[in-house]
Parts: structure tokens; C-alpha cells; sequence
């Protein structure tokens, strides 16, 4: 397994399969690269079947663990179950999708060997839910999520974006994974650095406040010292990366983005890796690469003095 400069295993990968979507959310940034997204018919820049496989394959030498299949929206992609089921044996799969294909499919992405599923799913009222994906496919995600549940896809995670918009359904939310057993709650959140609206920023630490109270126990997990928060039959857990210098110093996730470039970190787009022909041995030096080059924090947490050691840049924790 390699470990960067600052001391980080890299167990896990991040694999974008395509950028198009059926749902146009407003906060979508698209993996960090923006709003890229084309036609809904499949590109040929998309990564192949047997190039993602053959990406795999190599960083399986390299001890990888785990492998989460995103998009855009992977369940696009026709050849998804194709995929899963030529993943390395060694790997957990785990896919994150709006939920919209599930129906039909989650048994046999199941039989292929995912593990878990991941669905968004920002409101739980129709209107409000229409507004945030600028899609009329609520029905169509709920389905979606209990045919996760049936096909042994459990837990199934939803990702709620906590934002401006969405805030206000943030306990209507909490509510209801705590009455439905198999469903989790991930509180991401927003990220205006990647988006561009500041405007529609919270302070997450108080939705922490909040569910501190409300929680019938409160656990902290080893990965980015997340906190859990257990309330009635389900689990709430935030993803708050922004200024957070713990949940970078955590972080054992590289990813690829659809056209096979590979990416250190999620908020840097200067430091895409390609991988050349995708041949074993391109795909091998990229990831070395890649690897090496991670940085904390955005990469500008810690900078190097006139000693050439890392120290924390005070100017930018200022800021």
C-alpha cells in the first residue's frame, strides 16, 4: 500500500464512470471539475469497461481496499454490472447514485458483488426535493431506495447536501432514518469553494449542536474523526471537509474522473494525472505519481518554511 509525504495510506479509490446525469441538482459540482456535463448519450472520452478494470487491477498491487463507483450518474452506464463483477474479489464496491435505476437493477448489481449503495436525496417532500434536482423523479428515488433494501444493499446511506436550501429539512430527515431501519443519514457539507454561491452557506457546527441533543448516543469513528450520532433505529453522520484540517489528515481516497485522469484531492483540478494509453505499466507510474503528490488540507494548510519542513501556514488559518 503506498503512503504519502504525510504519512496517509492510500486503501481506497474513487472511480467517476461517466459526467452526464438525468437530474441537474444546483449544487452539483460535477467531482470538483464544474459543470462538464453533456448529452446523455455515452462519450467516447468515457472510460471503457476494460480500461476501469485494468485501473483496478494495477492498484490492487498496491493493497486497495476499496473502490466507490460515482458519476455524474453511474447507473447510466449500461456496462455498470459488467464492472462490478469484474472488480477485483479483494475490493469492496460501493456506488453512489440519485436512486432513479435502482428499481430493476439492485438485485442484480447485488448478485455482481456491490456491497453498499449510496442515494441522494436532499428533501423528502416532492416539491421541495423538484426545486433542489430541478427533476420530477421523487417517487422514482424512493423506489429506488427500498429496492436497495430488498436486494440486501443494506445499509443504504442517503446523502443529504446541508445548504441554504435544504436546511430547514435537515430534521424531517434525521426523523426518518431514525424510524426506518437499514437507512443511515450522511450530512454533507456544502462546499462553495467548488460551487461559487458563498451565499448559500451554513454554519455546520451548529447542525453538530443540534444533533448532540438530540442523539441518544454519539460515537467518533477512526476515518476523518467523524462523529456519529445514533438517534432511535438510525445513524447520522456529517461529512464536513471545508477548513477541516482533521478530515484531510484522514483522508486515504485517490479518484478518477471519467476520462482517466487520475486526481489527489477533490478540490484541486491543477494536478489531474493522466494515464496515458491505460496501458498496466502507464497506469502503474500515474498512480505512483499521484500518490506522491497528495497534499493536506487544499494544499494550503501547511506550507514549507526556509528549513524545507512543513509548518502550518498561519496566514491562511487567518483567512
Amino acid at each position: 500500500m503506498l503512503v504519502d509525504d504525510f504519512g496517509r495510506e492510500v486503501s481506497g479509490v474513487r472511480i467517476s464512470l461517466t459526467d452526464r446525469c438525468n437530474f441537474d441538482c444546483v449544487y452539483c459540482h460535477n467531482e470538483g471539475l464544474g459543470d462538464t456535463r453533456g448529452p446523455m448519450d455515452p462519450a467516447e472520452e468515457e472510460m471503457t469497461a476494460d480500461d476501469v478494470v485494468r485501473f483496478l487491477e494495477v492498484v490492487e498491487e498496491f493493497g486497495v481496499e476499496k473502490v466507490k463507483f460515482t458519476g455524474g450518474e453511474p447507473m447510466l452506464r449500461q456496462d455498470l454490472e459488467e464492472i462490478i463483477e469484474r472488480t477485483p474479489d479483494s475490493m469492496e464496491t460501493s456506488l453512489t447514485t440519485n436512486g432513479t435505476f435502482l428499481p430493476g437493477r439492485a438485485e442484480a448489481l447485488k448478485a455482481a458483488g456491490l456491497s453498499r449503495v449510496n442515494v441522494s436525496q436532499d428533501a423528502l417532500d416532492p416539491e421541495a426535493f423538484a426545486e433542489i434536482t430541478k427533476s420530477g423523479a421523487y417517487d422514482k428515488v424512493m423506489e429506488g431506495v427500498q429496492a436497495a433494501l430488498d436486494a440486501g444493499l443494506d445499509p443504504v446511506k442517503l446523502n443529504m447536501v446541508v445548504f441554504e436550501h435544504t436546511a430547514g429539512y435537515v430534521e424531517e430527515m434525521v426523523d426518518h432514518v431514525a424510524e426506518n431501519p437499514g437507512l443511515q443519514l450522511q450530512l454533507i457539507e456544502y462546499m462553495p469553494e467548488l460551487t461559487g454561491r458563498p451565499e448559500w452557506n451554513i454554519d455546520i457546527q451548529r447542525v453538530h449542536d443540534w444533533l448532540e441533543e438530540k442523539a441518544d448516543r454519539v460515537e467518533t469513528r477512526d476515518m476523518h474523526h467523524r462523529r456519529r450520532y445514533f438517534v432511535g433505529e438510525g445513524m447520522v453522520e456529517i461529512v464536513d471537509p471545508v477548513e477541516n484540517e482533521d478530515f484531510c489528515a484522514n483522508c486515504h481516497r485517490v479518484r478518477v474522473t471519467h476520462k482517466g485522469f487520475l486526481k489527489g484531492c477533490l478540490n484541486r483540478n491543477d494536478d489531474l494525472r493522466p494515464m496515458g494509453e491505460m496501458s498496466r505499466a502507464e497506469i502503474r507510474e500515474a498512480y505512483r505519481e499521484v500518490v506522491e503528490n497528495r497534499v493536506p488540507y487544499y494544499g494550503e494548510y501547511l506550507v514549507r518554511d526556509d528549513d524545507d519542513e512543513w509548518v502550518i501556514n498561519e496566514e491562511y488559518i487567518g483567512a
